[in-house]
């Protein structure tokens, strides 16, 4: 028998709470053989200012009717050319033996996805189109930031398009140059979630118009290189995004959405009666599994326990390994939906409910080769 703890990460919860309508809605129709996954993960991340097109992209999916369901016609392109999987891995846009290797190696209009050599099909982020953009001054000091999915030292090459690049086309490498370099930037927090990032001041270079920003991210310590394009417009702006749902929620970024032709029929996800970030839960919780194994199958029995502060719903998120071929073959006290790797157990019609520091059980049984719970996060509701 072993057993794994994990503590809720808070600043995932609006991220894993539109994916549980997601999986809850779709996972009838549509199967995802390969998802993101943290025990793999080595070093995840892209660029939160100025937005990148897989984060924008991402968040601006996540409208809350049970679906992925882009606003933004680029990124609706992005979905039905690379698929789901782009988008639930906006932050692994790689490739392990990157090495920091870029004319010769990635190929002109595979800058954006650095060549396609990952695991996720991010080709779709080449194309030109009308991305959401950040609208900025020219000469102004920001600040930068990257998520930091995962903590790895490095350095950050920032390549921006020259003056009379043209925009129709792919980008290649003579239509970019090198403005700054940012080595080992500190931190607001821990990897893990959304809204942690690397961060540093930035001087905006002397441009007009529209341009891109190229995000090269080269790890110090492996060869595993990540990559990101940014569409900036010059034009005296202050970090505003336009091209986004309105009230899309862009955690890590302060710039905020300023669409000047907002769809009056989408939910507003600052008002608490949408179910959008007014409802943020409080209260934090963790999950606790006791697996007994056996040849060709286990037992899994998890206690989900509340903090200083009761809780009135949960649901537990984690993926299996890629390929591991475990099934769950029935369940008590909960309710699973899977998709791919992916399970997400909620409570049945009598346990969701948690008193302060007080706990509930559910199980379920599996077959195939399982002796230790993955990480599993505790989302408090």
């Amino acid at each position: 028998m072993s057993t794994t703890a994990t503590a809720a990460l808070g600043g995932r919860r609006r991220r894993i709470a539109a994916v549980m309508s997601l999986v809850l809605a779709a996972v009838a129709a549509m199967t995802i053989t390969t998802l993101f996954t943290k025990n793999d993960a080595e070093a995840h991340g892209a660029t939160v200012f100025p937005g990148s097109r897989q984060y924008f992209c991402y968040f601006d999916a996540l409208s809350g009717n049970g679906a992925l369901d882009p606003y933004n016609e680029a990124c609706q392109d992005a979905l039905a050319q690379s698929g789901p999987n782009a988008f639930y891995n906006w932050f692994g846009n790689l490739d392990s033996n990157g090495a920091g290797q870029t004319v010769g190696y990635i190929p002109d209009g595979q800058i954006c996805d650095g060549g396609g050599r990952g695991p996720y099909d991010f080709s779709a982020f080449n194309e030109p189109g009308d991305w959401p953009r950040t609208h900025v001054t020219a000469g102004a000091n920001v600040e930068w930031r990257y998520n930091n999915w995962a903590h790895h030292p490095g350095k950050f090459d920032l390549y921006i398009t020259k003056d009379g690049w043209d925009p129709s086309q792919p980008i290649a490498w003579d239509d970019l140059e090198l403005f700054k370099t940012i080595s080992n930037p500190p931190s607001n927090g821990g990897p893990g979630s959304d809204d942690h990032y690397y961060y540093a001041n930035l001087t905006l270079p002397q441009k007009s118009g529209y341009h891109v920003v190229f995000t090269h991210w080269v790890r110090s310590d492996s060869n595993e290189n990540f990559y990101a394009c940014s569409d900036v417009e010059f034009d005296g702006g202050n970090g505003e995004v336009s091209g986004l749902r309105p009230g899309a929620n862009l955690p890590g970024n302060d710039g905020g959405v300023n669409n000047p032709d907002p769809d009056p029929t989408t939910p507003d996800d600052d008002d608490p009666t949408t179910g959008g970030p007014g409802e943020e839960p409080t209260g934090d919780c963790t999950a606790t599994a006791a697996v007994t194994s056996w040849n060709g199958g286990a037992t899994v029995n998890i206690t989900v326990e509340a903090g200083a502060d009761p809780i009135s719903d949960w649901m537990i998120h984690w993926l299996w390994p890629p390929d591991s071929g475990i099934a769950i073959t029935n369940s008590w006290g909960t309710t699973i939906s899977s998709m791919g790797d992916m399970e997400m157990a909620g409570p049945a019609a009598w346990n969701g409910t948690i008193s302060s520091n007080g706990s509930v059980t559910f199980g379920f049984n599996v077959t195939g080769n399982l002796t230790s719970m993955p990480e599993m996060d505790c989302i408090p509701g």
